[in-house]
């Protein structure tokens, strides 16, 4: 590879490109599609998933297919005129609400807290060293993803050289690169008097004995650990199976995203600023930050009710003697 493709190849998120390359695989193996393609063949294939994919699904698959024809000099069908109305038609016929994963509240964070801790003590007690891995390493990534608000891609970058702890305060977390912040991010997240993420994550280390590498690896049943982290989408087949097991009611409507939405939900209630929230996440525009907070009073309720004015007393009619 030359060193100009190795930067191009730098700057594209590996989970971008596996899922441009999946786009591609579906463009042309699933539904036949030819490339180079021309913009009438691409607007038949937007309208042939019009009723099975989402507009962002769509629209990611037309992303998808315009790096393809970049990369390989080709015109980009996709900036036609008529794949734009196409687009515009499907959104009005097919409208589709957004979905949100459901946000982790503290309290809930608390009852698995306890539940894993629970199961660390029976691992330790039956000498079982794949369950108290497990359960260690799964306390760190809720305590540690929680209170840092991170996403699944972020939890999979963390790295064990990366990170520094100050006794008493903090940790200190460095992302070489995030969605955000290309150029690498250091995050802070503090030592607390409980749901500590700093002594979860000392723990697992710990038990571990990692020194070096993904922080967050898979165990096999032999209680081995992998070389390599896990991956962001398993994320969320890991957190509802654990949340499930501790008994969290509705499991299946959490996924990773649950752990940010919900930190973002308890720092607003709990009189953040959105400022201050935007900061310590890492949010650079608002827009972002309000599609993970939930409204403090959804229903306007409160609102409304403390500007009601008081019931005026109606005059006593006393009726008349005939």
């Amino acid at each position: 590879m030359s060193s100009v493709d190795t930067y191009i190849n730098a700057a594209t998120r590996d989970n971008t490109r596996r899922s441009y390359r999946s786009a591609i695989e579906h463009f042309e193996s699933v539904w036949r599609g030819f490339l180079p393609a021309t913009a009438d063949s691409v607007a038949r294939y937007l309208a042939d998933y019009a009723n099975t994919l989402s507009i962002s699904t769509l629209r990611q698959r037309l992303a998808a297919i315009a790096q393809w024809h970049i990369d390989q000099g080709f015109p980009d069908p996709t900036k036609a005129p008529m794949i734009k109305k196409v687009l515009k038609g499907i959104n009005a016929l097919h409208p589709n609400k957004v979905g949100q994963a459901k946000p982790l509240a503290l309290a809930q964070v608390e009852e698995i807290d306890q539940w894993l801790s629970i199961q660390i003590d029976i691992a330790k007690t039956n000498n079982n060293r794949v369950q108290e891995l497990k359960s260690t390493r799964d306390r760190a990534i809720i305590l540690l993803g929680f209170w840092r608000g991170f996403r699944s891609d972020e939890l999979s970058r963390l790295e064990v050289q990366h990170i520094s702890v100050v006794t008493g305060a903090g940790m200190s977390i460095y992302l070489p690169k995030t969605k955000t912040q290309p150029q690498g991010v250091t995050f802070g997240a503090p030592v607390l008097s409980r749901l500590c993420p700093v002594s979860a994550y000392q723990q697992w280390l710990t038990l571990a004995q990692l020194t070096h590498g993904p922080v967050f690896c898979s165990i096999n049943r032999w209680g081995q650990l992998s070389n390599k982290a896990i991956i962001p989408t398993s994320y969320a087949r890991l957190l509802r199976a654990l949340f499930n097991a501790a008994g969290v009611i509705d499991a299946s409507e959490y996924s990773s995203h649950s752990l940010r939405r919900g930190f973002a939900t308890w720092a607003n209630t709990s009189g953040w600023s959105i400022k201050s929230l935007m900061e310590y996440v890492g949010w650079k525009d608002i827009g972002s930050a309000m599609r993970y907070i939930d409204a403090q009073d959804p229903y306007g309720q409160n609102n409304i009710e403390q500007r009601l004015p008081p019931i005026l007393a109606l005059p006593t009619i006393t009726p008349s003697v005939a």
